[in-house]
């Protein structure tokens, strides 16, 4: 069943996020308001905020709402026109309450620009922005909760020098939106132009106000900057330089929500207070916190990373000590983590955890150097997963995104750390917008595979088709429901029946 109509009058799209007492909404119309918008959400006004000089882009910051509580809002333009239909959107509950479930709508790599897919009606690079719409009214018809968006919501690299040839370096990239000057601005110049045609494409087609009523929650990763993680003698592409930064940071300026405060988050972590955001947001780390029930930790390991070795990481170390103080806390029963990069498995490729590249004999070894990656980045991780598998009572489960595939795994060991008595859940939550391309058997001759360094039990091997989770959490058990869809073996029409093929229940320890 298809999403039903809604008048959308002058938006052109909507994503709002939430917390127990604040809303946080970033949305765009289809020209320059002439007046202050204003979000009527009960009996309470909110003056809109405008993100752009050009008065097309606003947001509003709701704060000192009542939790758990359904809202009805209604946007107005200055001189009291609506300027689209009114809907609900609902706080989540308080930090302390037990709510009875909590459902997730979870997904990676949901960008691609149909202009880059050229003409042949295949999806060379991207699954059509139509059909990737179609997978999310999917999952928005088990009506989530919350939505958590997993990186690579931007496809347009400029210096990889891999990717950026077919992408936003390539010639049909520079006739469609025209070319950056990384010496000015990104707001105020020319680039300000070829932000918007770059990202805009990528992102309003496929969410225009289909999330207005479930808050979403949006990490960024490598593409996200505008590159790939590519490390040659040529380039190495991270850590973002101050133009990526500054691109990450304008296109979730413009089209996303940052993550609202969390008292067990520090307000001071990287990307995150900043004079330019709404109070105590943050942009790079983030929570989902829904009552006593769940807690989902949210990480981009790309804008803190660092090359120094064998010290090197990938999360600032006051990001690492968050992470390992909340696993640590015992005041929410499930704790997820939620990483930008997955733990489990491997593509070869430079900016992962594990040193694995792609041998001779179309596997993953370790028996040559992968250049310029960096010890540090693994001791990083076995720290984590020693903390993931230490918290006793909850489940160790790990949902992650950037590789482009679906998969459910069990981590037994990782280098000396063995943890058979309660094996580490890792999954891989499907790419909702990845096309022929880009599948990492086609870019790197090698699916994703478990890397030499861990113990792996695969559950379910990956698969690289398009799809989601459906997570569902109640005190007792964690729900996993994993979608697909094949352009090729599937119609259409085959994505609004779309069923879990499969179906894993997580047990709480006793």
């Amino acid at each position: 069943m298809r999403a039903a109509q809604w008048d959308q009058g002058k938006l052109l799209h909507l994503l709002p996020t939430a917390s127990h007492d604040r809303f946080l909404i970033k949305a765009s119309f289809n020209g320059p308001l002439e007046t202050t918008p204003e979000l009527h959400v009960g009996n309470i006004r909110i003056r809109g905020k405008k993100n752009i000089a050009a008065a097309d882009f606003w947001q509003f910051d709701v704060p000192r709402l009542k939790p758990a509580t359904s809202y009805h809002l209604s946007l107005m333009d200055g001189d009291g026109r609506t300027l689209c239909e009114p809907w609900p959107l609902s706080t989540f509950p308080a930090p302390d309450a037990m709510p009875a479930r909590f459902r997730l709508l979870i997904y990676t790599c949901a960008g691609g620009h149909d202009a880059l897919n050229g003409s042949s009606g295949r999806p060379a690079a991207f699954l059509p922005a139509a059909l990737r719409r179609r997978l999310l009214e999917r999952g928005l018809s088990f009506k989530p909760d919350a939505i958590v968006a997993n990186g690579d919501h931007v496809y347009w690299d400029l210096r990889a020098p891999r990717l950026a040839k077919t992408l936003g370096a390539s010639p049909a990239a520079i006739a469609y939106a025209g070319s950056f000057d990384r010496a000015q601005p990104v707001f105020g110049s020319h680039n300000e132009t070829v932000l918007r045609r770059a990202a805009g494409p990528q992102i309003v087609p496929l969410y225009g106000a289909l999330c207005r009523s479930t808050p979403v929650f949006f990490l960024t990763d490598d593409h996200d900057y505008f590159d790939n993680d590519e490390a040659t003698d040529e380039a190495v592409t991270f850590p973002p330089d101050a133009f990526m930064l500054n691109l990450a940071r304008a296109t979730r300026q413009l089209y996303y929500p940052e993550f609202l405060p969390d008292l067990g988050r520090p307000l001071g972590l990287p990307g995150a207070s900043a004079g330019d955001r709404a109070p105590g947001a943050a942009e790079a780390f983030g929570t989902l916190r829904y009552g006593r029930l769940a807690e989902l930790l949210l990480y981009d390991v790309r804008r803190t990373l660092t090359l120094a070795g064998p010290t090197a990481v990938f999360l600032d170390g006051n990001a690492e000590n968050w992470l390992k103080a909340r696993m640590a806390a015992r005041d929410v029963i499930h704790l997820v983590n939620v990483p930008s990069n997955p733990p489990g498995w491997s593509a070869g490729k430079w900016g992962e955890w594990y040193p694995d590249i792609l041998g001779e004999d179309g596997k993953l070894t370790t028996a040559k150097t992968k250049p310029y990656w960096q010890q540090g980045w693994l001791a990083q991780h076995d720290r984590l997963m020693a903390a993931i598998a230490a918290m006793p009572g909850r489940i160790p489960l790990i949902i992650s995104g950037d590789l482009h595939a679906i998969a459910e795994g069990r981590m037994h060991r990782s280098g000396v750390h063995d943890f058979g008595n309660n094996p580490i859940v890792t999954v891989l939550s499907g790419p909702l917008g990845t096309g022929d391309a880009l599948w990492p058997s086609a870019f790197r001759g090698i699916g994703a595979s478990p890397p030499n360094h861990l113990t792996m039990e695969e559950n379910l091997k990956p698969i690289e088709e398009n799809g989601f989770i459906i997570a569902d959490f109640t005190p007792e058990a964690i729900t996993l429901k994993f979608f697909r869809f094949n352009y090729y073996r599937q119609m259409p029409d085959d994505i609004d029946r779309l069923e879990p093929f499969r179906v894993t229940e997580l047990k709480r320890p006793s």
